[in-house]
């Protein structure tokens, strides 16, 4: 496995990010886009992962090119503490690493034209750069807001801290979703239970938040059943909780009695335990692909 446990503790404040769900209906299921991130990446190398990245300083500079208003964003992502133009601003990280990573550009700009800024950006050229002479305007009403990440104390597969954002998006019509070659290294579309199946074969690489998004994907078969299910509450904030039990790394989410938290947030188990090389729930994979009763732990 590429992924390897890490022991050390780091007190650094999360850095705000945001990373966009890209789903569609494929021919007999759900399917989401995964990138493979490059294998010397300093995070989470050669693991599938979904498009995004940390909030950069120019994102704010966007805020008011964005096609709602950030009162209104500010309340869809249900962070009462954030500052309204902060909330925005993560609406702009996830539409620009969207770009920047899987080539899909949220905004009203040709798809020929999409095409073109891409390979520019490929050659060098930055996002700002790019796109500020343009009269466009950034899709947020594209982004559904559906979960909130914040990486614990102890670091379990990487080295830094994250308190992501996670929205549901679709690509826009004569778009297609790729990869940038560098950052990552491959793509595809896979149904989420297949891809937990190819998780469990060792056949791909997923940190703990995409195992966990990703049973959460499999309770649905259509991109409507999931932002349906999005809009209908506030998106769940997980932090999950580390143990070291017998020498064996337990990460516990809310609902586990090892949790602080007493209500599950999340389908699926409550706590992934580091065995074989990686994480994986007490009741083996049926559990992630919704085929075994589910609940924490006795």
């Amino acid at each position: 496995m590429a992924l390897e446990l890490m022991t050390k503790r780091n007190y650094e404040t999360p850095a705000p990010s945001a990373s966009v769900v890209l789903l569609r209906d494929g021919p007999g299921d759900l399917e989401v886009f995964l990138l493979r991130r490059h294998s010397q990446s300093f995070v989470l190398g050669g693991a599938y992962v979904f498009p995004g990245g940390k909030v950069d300083p120019e994102d704010a500079h966007w805020v008011q090119r964005l096609d709602r208003d950030p009162q209104e964003l500010h309340a869809l992502l249900a962070e009462p503490e954030l500052a309204a133009a902060a909330a925005a601003g993560l609406y702009v990280t996830a539409l620009r690493e969207l770009f920047e990573e899987a080539g899909l550009l949220l905004a009203d700009v040709p798809p020929a034209q999409v095409g073109q800024l891409w390979a520019a950006l490929r050659g060098g050229r930055r996002f700002d750069e790019l796109l500020a002479p343009l009269p466009l305007r950034l899709c947020a009403g594209a982004l559904q807001p559906w979960s909130r990440w914040i990486t614990p104390t102890l670091s379990s597969v990487g080295r830094r801290r994250f308190d992501t954002r996670f929205f549901l998006a679709t690509v826009p019509p004569g778009q297609e979703a790729t990869h940038d070659e560098h950052e990552a290294t491959e793509s595809a579309w896979m149904a989420p239970r297949a891809a937990l199946r190819q998780y469990w074969d060792n056949r791909i690489d997923l940190a703990p938040p995409q195992i966990m998004s990703l049973t959460h994907l499999a309770r649905h078969r259509s991109v409507a059943s999931v932002f349906a299910a999005a809009r209908s509450g506030r998106p769940p904030c997980i932090q999950p909780e580390p143990r070291d039990v017998e020498g064996t790394r337990v990460l516990c989410y809310p609902g586990d009695p090892w949790h602080s938290e007493g209500a599950q947030r999340l389908p699926g188990p409550t706590r992934l335990s580091w065995r074989n090389g990686r994480f994986e729930p007490d009741a083996g994979l049926a559990i992630l692909l919704g085929e075994e009763n589910e609940g924490p732990p006795a």
